[in-house]
């Protein structure tokens, strides 16, 4: 982490209830779960996408198509991440055509990463819907994308950093407000 911990935003009982109310959100608005296909945005994604498919399975009996979307090589800031970016497996086993297609990621900041992932999705066939869950909208957007399903809402500033943590992947399950820490020269 690139900073100083000033809050925490979310806890694992937070995080858990957000992503029970994305679960209910879905069917409600997708008026049930016919033709509704999750695919996490990988890293943090996948494992948010994992739960809203047990919540959604837990309370509808049905455990919807599960998909993992490695957006990597459609980044337009690829040039300035790595020199040789580590590129994962994007794993969709179903066919997209004429379903609704809920993308699933953990922030939602400037939306690069949001325009990605529909770019990478497109490439994938012609979904009806694509729709957009995140457990965190920290706002600053600079394309015009917005989230259909928001675990919370967080208004921050340019210097704060929104870290979240998931057990599957940090050993800790927490969302922390964090303030850039001032990088020496």
């Amino acid at each position: 982490m690139e900073g100083i911990a000033k809050s925490k935003i979310l806890d694992a009982d937070g995080i858990r209830r957000a992503i029970t109310r994305i679960a209910h959100e879905i069917v409600e608005k997708n008026k049930g779960t016919d033709g509704v296909v999750l695919i996490g945005i990988r890293r943090r994604g996948v494992p948010l996408a994992e739960r809203i498919r047990q919540r959604i399975e837990e309370f509808e009996g049905v455990k919807l198509p599960l998909g993992i979307l490695d957006i990597t090589l459609y980044r337009d800031d690829l040039s300035r991440i790595d020199v040789q970016p580590v590129v994962h497996q994007t794993e969709v086993p179903f066919p997209i055509e004429g379903k609704t297609v809920v993308l699933v990621d953990d922030v939602l900041f400037t939306g690069r990463t949001a325009r990605a992932a529909l770019d990478a999705t497109m490439d994938l066939g012609r979904a009806e819907k694509i729709q957009l869950a995140v457990l965190v909208d920290r706002g600053h957007r600079e394309l015009p994308i917005r989230a259909d399903y928001v675990g919370k809402n967080l208004p921050t500033s340019s210097r704060e950093i929104v870290s979240v943590c998931i057990q599957e992947i940090d050993e800790a399950e927490e969302v922390l407000l964090l303030e850039r820490s001032e990088q020496k020269k």
